[in-house]
């Protein structure tokens, strides 16, 4: 693990300038030394504010999102491709500026429930589209990783496996995986084996639970997640993510189907996920030497 981080949606919605400064200074505060923020749009906020900011609390920041359906690059309609690749050029853009280094989330498709079947020329769109915007991406020193994410949030890349296709015809080596333990739960048939599959392709891994609440609280075996990081070396970021209707707006409450609130404090939620992630790696390398103990 190279930096522990949280997401901001742990600490507010987002929607001012003053919120965003706030989540990182709370982000500081709690000891994360990366914090993750959605689409940050340059007219609506003072990106080298944040960087001076963040700099200062040697906080870095990642950006994640997901297109919108007007937006969609694996949609067969050409205006829509063009205007979602225009929309992760303009993204990427964002990332370099406010000083961050990675961009991820669902950006091979739109983020949302499709009602159809992905199709071989929208595969084909979204894979030249993440190609060209790779080449932007590796200009600006930006990583670009893609999140594998449940059925219910896209119809496109759903698996470890089909990531794996996916930036491999992309033919670019700026191009690596974004694993989620709670959309891994979902799709995985064997998470641990998922992240030994993918190897060095992991260029960044969110921890969430499988109920969206505290770490501990639901059904996921971290034991065997951390065992599997350990085993693939894994030396990139490692982010912790929750979502309450407390703090993240409509919006992505209803994206994320946020029907019920597992958490109403951050404070408390945040301490809790820093100390169990840790405590989590630390009890995997444990087990790891006493494994290797003649």
């Amino acid at each position: 693990m190279r930096r522990l981080g949280i997401h901001s949606f742990v600490w507010t919605g987002g929607q001012t300038q003053e919120n965003l400064e706030m989540a990182l200074n709370k982000t500081a505060e709690h000891g994360y030394r990366t914090i993750e923020f959605a689409y940050l749009r340059p007219e609506r906020f003072n990106l080298d504010r944040l960087a001076k900011l963040a700099q200062s609390l040697d906080v870095e920041i990642g950006v994640t999102m997901g297109l919108p359906v007007d937006k969609d690059i694996s949609s067969e309609d050409t205006a829509a491709v063009s205007a979602g690749r225009q929309m992760l050029a303009d993204a990427v853009r964002a990332v370099r500026d406010i000083g961050g280094n990675k961009l991820g989330g669902i950006l091979y498709s739109a983020h949302t429930k499709y009602n159809r079947q992905p199709t071989k020329k929208g595969w084909d769109n979204s894979v030249a589209a993440i190609a060209a915007t790779a080449d932007i991406a590796k200009d600006a020193s930006v990583d670009l990783v893609l999140e594998i994410v449940n059925r219910f949030e896209t119809n496109l890349l759903n698996t470890t496996a089909q990531g794996l296709k996916f930036i491999s015809e992309t033919g670019s080596d700026h191009v690596r995986l974004h694993l989620d333990t709670f959309h891994m739960n979902i799709e995985e048939a064997n998470p641990a084996a998922a992240i030994r599959l993918a190897g060095d392709k992991i260029g960044y891994f969110h921890i969430g639970e499988s109920n969206r609440g505290y770490l501990g609280d639901g059904v996921i075996n971290f034991d065997l997640i951390f065992d599997a990081l350990l085993d693939i070396d894994y030396k990139r970021d490692i982010v912790f993510e929750s979502f309450s209707t407390t703090v993240v707006d409509e919006g992505l409450s209803l994206a994320c189907a946020i029907w019920r609130d597992t958490w109403t404090e951050n404070d408390p939620l945040a301490a809790h996920a820093k100390r169990y992630i840790e405590l989590k790696y630390e009890e995997a390398k444990r087990r790891r030497v006493t494994n290797a103990r003649p």
